[in-house]
């Protein structure tokens, strides 16, 4: 769910200035929770094999579509895509701590959940969260900062409290009271007075196995920034493959003890873009077998020979040219770039070339065994980080007879999926402002 990027949304401006969460846990080395791919035989709605790669490629291109249309607004917003997450993260709100799970998104901010009472709201299979019961639970009041800064509120003169309202391009919203609550992740993790929605008018294409978004993006009213100093800007994951029969859950991870070291590891900078949202990086090309592909970065902008500033100009665009994405399955690259390699895997597969069954990718090859058949190897260039993948991250079976390259091509700006980073721990830097990749086999991690 993204912010300018994810989604049919009408900006929702989330600068918001607020006091840090009080926080308090047991370990303060870090701790770690599970997540649950919502198409992974532990979660709550489940599928065959082929509807479940479906599903996830088709959010894939709804997710992709609807970032880039909101990619064209320099507006501070709160981008969501309704239920085209694809992790889902348990955790408790409120005191006493009610459990549910939401998508857990690092293309989204505002964390918000359905609430009693539901006016209009989808169907979540997990109790729906009864504010009234909790001692935690404060209504924030109509002349607070946060409500002052939100562009899409509203008063309740009779009791001074603030609503909410978010709007998505495919009618789906939420709307409800903005309040703050204690979220607990895990057993010993609490975090007190943190900045939710408290949703009880939701409509649109949310799925039944979460209860709303939980918000790991970058930005002022993300879960990440209101936890602050206490995690000291670090939190990573691992993502075990889903389309596995492996029943052991995803791991995120928060605070000192989840920095991502050792042999193998390769880092690469975030750049500073807006939105603030996403997690902006620089993709240099990619190489297919023995093959170098370099994407023209200079051909993103435009300049004058004559004028010398423009250097720097040109040097800034080429920064932050693909965003690293948890609720993106597939990969989406420069259009350019994308059919460079395409005709490279294709120059080099031995398999014979069938069209999709599902009708979704472009490159797909007979193959009707259970055994993944020898495929190229692709390295992904990152400025200063060459991440080796495997052939699981750039395969995928879409039928029991169809093997189809994971990539497709950007519309607007490129985004590295979720199955690309799938048995990697990748960690984030807040501080140091990297990204870091670690060859994992998650499962056993």
């Amino acid at each position: 769910m993204a912010r300018t990027m994810k989604l049919h949304i009408i900006p929702l401006a989330l600068i918001l200035v607020m006091s840090m969460p009080r926080f308090h846990m047991t370990d303060a080395a870090g701790f770690s929770i599970d997540l649950i791919h919502r198409d992974s035989i532990q979660s709550p709605s489940l599928y065959s094999a082929s509807e479940r790669i479906k599903n996830a490629l088709q959010r894939s291109y709804d997710r992709a579509k609807n970032l880039a249309q909101n990619n064209s607004t320099q507006q501070p917003s709160t981008e969501i895509i309704p239920d085209r997450g694809e992790y889902l993260m348990k955790f408790s709100l409120g005191t006493p701590p009610v459990e549910t799970l939401a998508i857990a998104d690092t293309g989204s901010d505002l964390t918000w959940i359905q609430c009693k009472p539901c006016i209009k709201c989808f169907k979540q299979k997990s109790p729906i969260f009864d504010p009234k019961r909790s001692s935690t639970y404060k209504p924030v009041s109509c002349n607070s900062n946060a409500c002052n800064a939100l562009q899409r509120t509203s008063c309740n003169s009779s009791n001074d409290t603030c609503s909410y309202e978010i709007m998505y391009g495919d009618r789906s919203y939420s709307k409800g009271d903005l309040a703050t609550e204690t979220l607990t992740l895990g057993s010993n993790v609490s975090i007190r007075d943190v900045t939710i929605g408290c949703g009880h008018l939701d409509q649109g294409t949310f799925g039944a196995g979460s209860s709303g978004i939980v918000g790991l993006g970058g930005g002022k009213v993300s879960l990440i920034t209101q936890m602050g100093s206490s995690i000291q800007g670090k939190f990573s994951y691992c993502l075990v493959p889903f389309l596995g029969e492996s029943s052991k859950p995803s791991k995120m991870n928060f605070g000192e003890n989840v920095v991502v070291s050792g042999d193998g590891v390769v880092s690469t900078p975030i750049v500073a873009k807006k939105p603030s949202t996403f997690y902006f990086l620089t993709l240099e090309g990619m190489t297919v077998g023995e093959q170098r592909l370099d994407i023209d970065l200079s051909s993103s902008s435009s300049s004058s020979d004559d004028d010398d500033d423009d250097d720097d100009d040109i040097k800034a665009s080429q920064e932050g040219n693909i965003i690293i994405d948890s609720g993106t399955t597939l990969t989406f690259l420069p259009i350019e770039l994308y059919y460079q390699v395409i005709t490279a895997v294709r120059s080099q597969m031995v398999l014979r070339e069938i069209t999709d069954p599902q009708g979704l990718l472009n490159l797909c090859y007979l193959s009707t065994g259970d055994r993944m058949p020898q495929v190229p190897e692709i390295i992904a260039h990152f400025r200063g980080a060459d991440v080796k993948l495997k052939s699981i991250n750039t395969f995928v079976k879409t039928s029991q007879m169809s093997l189809c390259l994971a990539f497709a091509p950007a519309t607007s700006f490129a985004i590295y999926g979720n199955l690309a980073q799938m048995n990697f721990l990748v960690g984030y830097d807040l501080e140091k402002r990297t990204v870091s990749f670690k060859p994992t086999i998650c499962s056993k991690a």
